[in-house]
């Protein structure tokens, strides 16, 4: 099964996770970082190119992008301490949920790919994955994660 899932979109561990891991059924998250959000390259003075699909996004809104921003520093904090980026400690978490859980971050840069792959090196400890718990649980994710319209297509 492919889905979206990250630390700024984790809808599918109300339902569709548990209905997973019931029935044997591997998973494969899409934007595991947030549409590049998580990595900490982007912050509300960043803009795109006007073909740019996150130039629709209400999550993508310089005000959206400020607030959220505090989920960011969360992976930054954390990522200081093991010497890796906020995008390797976004996948990191992301590969600690489940054994049967394979993100597929996208790039078209080989830097990124070999960032990306950096992370199934990194070890989280329990104090870490709790940080990023406690914190993640404090921090309310603003903005849509898609314009309306195109959310009603998701079925999630």
């Amino acid at each position: 099964m492919q889905s979206e899932y990250s630390l700024w979109w984790r809808r599918p561990e109300e339902e569709l996770l548990p209905t997973l891991e019931e029935l044997g059924i591997g998973f494969v998250p899409f934007s595991p970082l947030g549409r590049g959000f998580l990595t900490g390259t982007i912050d509300e003075k960043t803009t795109f190119v006007s073909s740019d699909f996150r130039n629709i996004v209400p999550r993508f809104t310089p005000d959206a992008r400020k607030a959220n921003q505090a989920i960011v520093d969360v992976l930054r904090t954390i990522a200081d301490k093991k010497r890796a980026t906020p995008a390797q400690i976004a996948l990191a978490w992301l590969l600690t949920q489940k054994p049967w859980m394979v993100p597929i971050p996208g790039t078209t840069k080989l830097a990124r790919l070999e960032e990306n792959i950096g992370a199934a090196a990194i070890r989280l400890t329990c104090d870490s994955l709790r940080e990023i718990e406690t914190a993640a649980s404090q921090i309310t994710i603003q903005g849509a994660r898609y314009p309306e319209a195109l959310e009603k297509r998701t079925g999630l």
